[in-house]
């Protein structure tokens, strides 16, 4: 998998405070990745769709 990045401005970035955790709902385990500072700003997906660390590097 190659990650799809994109640029991000210095004032959005200084914003924002992201934050990731595993939720286990007992059925399955799922990353979700959510910008606390702002409303309905959260993604969520299975943890076995995501990619390993060293795919990313």
């Amino acid at each position: 998998m190659t990650p799809d990045t994109a640029a991000v401005s210095v004032s959005v970035a200084n914003d924002s405070e992201v934050m990731a955790s595993v939720d286990d709902d007992g059925e399955a385990e799922r990353l979700v990745i959510a910008d606390v500072s702002r409303e309905d700003a959260w993604i969520c997906m299975r943890v076995t769709d995501t990619a390993s660390l060293p795919d990313w590097q």
